[in-house]
């Protein structure tokens, strides 16, 4: 987005700092636009993160405020730890509006935090002169990431006794490669897969809830998937015992679904990057569509962003011809990540758009 910097510095508690400047501030409220996300930006350690902004509050309880969020969008680790503060810098170049979250926060890729009441969108306007100088909103965001301290001291230790890895997952993933002691059976386009009660309510909200309640299934421990193929099943269920990401480049799409479906959060994830990591010209608009539908925020954010920098190729392509006709609201809001981007308009199919 233009007016986007990255003020970074480096020092011993690892602080680094954003400038997010948006423009036109006005016209996403007026028009009702649910979320405004900056450019992405990086820190030393490659972990990727941008902000999000709601003019018109995150829910309800918040819908008087502009609600600020950061989000964590990957990292080489599992999770980052970090403390943050916002500011609105003012036409005189200070930094005001001070919100902070002072203790550590544990984030994980496709998580964010931030304050849903961070400032009342009236005062914002009743304050134009100073806050809002010709539009622009500028936010100002700091990060310290706090350092993994076990990690440090372990540095100086001495060798101790070596503890094995730990093997649960493999032997959970026997448990399910060899149908050993099951206790229930699944039956996929007529194959029949042995699997347990127990580990699939532990890890599925959607197993658990159709194990507890006095359905047939419950009774007779046959249940029949009728919206799933027997290999895209096989992947799902080897992440269920075991944890682990399945081959996901020929089906990524085919397991969204299916994790979606039966609630696994972490393999929607993993097929949120795998998908993004494929977006191209030719499938940006379906996988735009398959991000909506999923209700996979990150990913649309991904196909939204690449659609931006790519639209004149985008909007030529067959998935986005067919996404006009189908799916309007999704090529509102192309039509406003465009708009918010500054870019100049495209051709048609998207001269002729208006924001709904």
């Amino acid at each position: 987005m233009a007016g986007d910097r990255t003020d970074q510095r480096w020092d011993h508690t690892q602080n680094f700092s954003y400038v997010w400047t948006i423009h036109n501030f006005r016209f996403f409220v007026e028009e009702r636009t649910e979320l405004i996300r900056s450019s992405t930006f990086s820190t030393g350690d490659n972990e990727i993160w941008c902000l999000i902004a709601y003019p018109n509050g995150f829910d309800e309880v918040s819908a008087d405020y502009l609600s600020v969020n950061l989000v964590l969008l990957s990292c080489l680790k599992m999770h980052v730890w970090a403390k943050f503060q916002f500011w609105i810098i003012s036409a005189e170049g200070e930094k005001t509006q001070t919100m902070r979250i002072s203790r550590a926060i544990r984030f994980v890729p496709g998580l964010g935090y931030g304050f849903k009441k961070y400032i009342l969108r009236d005062f914002l306007f009743s304050n134009a002169s100073h806050l809002l100088t010709d539009d622009k909103l500028s936010l100002f965001c700091r990060v310290s990431i706090i350092q993994d301290s076990f990690r440090i001291s372990n540095q100086n230790r001495k060798p101790g006794i070596q503890v094995p890895r730990c093997t649960l997952a493999d032997e959970l993933g026997e448990l399910w490669e060899n149908s050993q002691f099951t206790d229930c059976c699944l039956v996929v386009a007529g194959q029949e897969f042995r699997v347990h009660k127990a580990i699939l309510a532990a890890r599925s909200p959607v197993f658990r809830a159709m194990f507890q309640h006095d359905m047939k299934e419950s009774k007779s421990n046959h249940v029949e998937i009728h919206d799933l193929e027997p290999h895209v099943f096989k992947a799902m269920m080897g992440f269920i015992y075991t944890g682990k990401a399945p081959d996901l480049d020929s089906m990524a799409a085919a397991v969204l679904a299916a994790a979606d479906k039966y609630g696994l959060q972490r393999l929607k994830v993993m097929c949120e990057d795998a998908l993004c990591r494929d977006l191209s010209v030719e499938n940006a608009a379906h996988t735009l569509f398959l991000a909506d539908l999923h209700s996979s925020g990150q990913l649309k954010i991904q196909a939204l962003d690449f659609i931006t920098a790519h639209a004149s190729e985008v909007s030529e392509t067959q998935g986005w011809k067919a996404m006009v006709g189908s799916c309007p609201h999704l090529v509102a809001e192309a039509y406003r990540s465009l708009a918010s981007a500054h870019l100049p308009f495209l051709e048609p199919p998207f001269k002729c758009l208006k924001p709904s």
